[in-house]
């Protein structure tokens, strides 16, 4: 159908062409006539040869600057430069969804994590926290699941190993080996196979602290949830940190750029307390994507809506960092309801109109698995992104042709035409 669409275009082209020169003989009509109707056939020419093709591109889901090439060996060579920025869990979620959809994948991880087995390496051998960093390693590698429970066994016991997690001492000895720790991260993404790269934010000893509504300061990533009062903001210690230059120059060139899923103040703002990173991702021509907790986090953001989530982030690194918020719309089981609630955990409420009003637009889908656990769909938000980044590619290519009005009005007919 495509291939019929383009060869009718071209000829009625072809044909506006031949009349608005005078090619047809013994046509008894005045010349600005055949002129005016050459040039009409083709426009009509044009935009139908736009319309078949942007019916063809959503159809088929074709990539217009990203190639992925699959068979039943060989892995996705190519894609979208996504960048993810966050820590924790969250973080790992969508890594493992998002490797499948590209292999310009960059996760950009917190270096504030100051408890458990990542707290005491970090102090007892001067290191990065490896904790977050081993679990976005992970989940971006192509592992044997065998391999996989190596690289995530903890030790058990009342031994000096007792509560340390296996990957992260392996990026202990790694950075010993390596003689610094984005070397041992390269080294270690080679030896696992990962699909991108993982970044610290900053190789900078860094500090978080909180401000509470109550006046006192709570100093230490670990000990922030615990505190038994409102948050009213976060900071790094020192506050000038310099980010690593790889991770600046990832924000700049990517295609989108995902903020979470994770915890608010512990995981995704202090990445962007890191200042030229908060700038890049102002400056950027990416598109901004801030993925929301489905629930709220006791001691962290305990009746917190949507939209207040949001205004922290603003409150934090300012306006212009997020195009688009993506929402659970899915109700929670009443087993998980009970099970959070004796936590102190609730569903995080969805204020469209609000978020409306930051200039940020609400996108809202049924985006969790609901199990023992809350965690969101890693093949369901890579499938939105998948989605997200045509529309994105769509933009840029009607916007080459047209000004950015006229190419939105466009592009809004042809949604009306092809929509499902």
């Amino acid at each position: 159908m495509w291939i019929s669409g383009v060869l009718i275009s071209i000829c009625l082209i072809v044909i506006g062409i031949l009349t608005a020169v005078g090619f047809w003989q013994g046509i008894v009509c005045p010349s600005y006539l055949l002129v005016t109707i050459g040039i009409l056939l083709i426009i009509l020419g044009t935009i139908f040869n736009l319309v078949i093709t942007y019916w063809f591109i959503k159809k088929l889901g074709f990539s217009l600057t990203n190639y992925h090439f699959k068979n039943g060996i060989e892995k996705i060579v190519k894609g979208p430069k996504i960048v993810v920025l966050g820590g924790g869990t969250g973080l790992g979620t969508i890594l493992r969804g998002l490797k499948e959809l590209s292999t310009n994948l960059t996760a950009i991880v917190t270096v504030a994590d100051d408890g458990g087995s990542s707290g005491r390496l970090r102090r007892d051998f001067g290191i990065l926290p490896p904790g977050d960093i081993r679990s976005c390693l992970v989940a971006m590698a192509d592992l044997e699941p065998l391999m996989e429970q190596l690289m995530q066994y903890r030790f058990e016991g009342n031994s000096d190993l007792a509560g340390h997690n296996f990957g992260n001492l392996f990026l202990t000895v790694m950075t010993d080996i390596t003689g610094d720790f984005v070397t041992a991260l390269r080294e270690s993404s080679k030896v696992l196979a990962v699909r991108g790269q993982v970044l610290p934010a900053t190789l900078m000893n860094v500090e978080l602290k909180a401000e509470l509504v109550n006046g006192l300061i709570v100093c230490g990533e670990s000990n922030i949830p615990q505190a038994a009062s409102r948050i009213k903001r976060v900071f790094l210690e020192p506050e000038e940190c310099k980010p690593l230059p790889a991770a600046v120059k990832a924000i700049r060139e990517a295609d989108i750029v995902i903020l979470g899923p994770g915890s608010l103040y512990t995981s995704i703002i202090p990445n962007l307390m890191v200042k030229e990173l908060a700038q890049t991702l102002r400056e950027t021509k990416a598109l901004r994507v801030y993925i929301c907790n489905a629930m709220t986090q006791p001691g962290e953001t305990d009746h917190y809506s949507a939209s207040d989530h949001l205004k922290a982030i603003i409150d934090h690194a300012g306006e212009d960092l997020v195009d688009l918020m993506l929402l659970n719309t899915a109700k929670i089981s009443p087993k998980s309801l009970e099970l959070y609630g004796m936590e102190g955990a609730v569903p995080v409420m969805v204020d469209f109109e609000k978020i409306k009003s930051f200039g940020v637009k609400p996108y809202g889908d049924k985006l969790i698995v609901d199990s023992k656990i809350i965690r969101h769909d890693p093949k369901k938000l890579t499938k939105i992104i998948e989605e997200l980044n045509r529309e994105r590619e769509l933009d840029s290519f009607f916007g080459k042709l047209f000004t950015n009005n006229i190419s939105k009005r466009f592009r809004n007919f042809l949604e009306t035409i092809f929509t499902k």
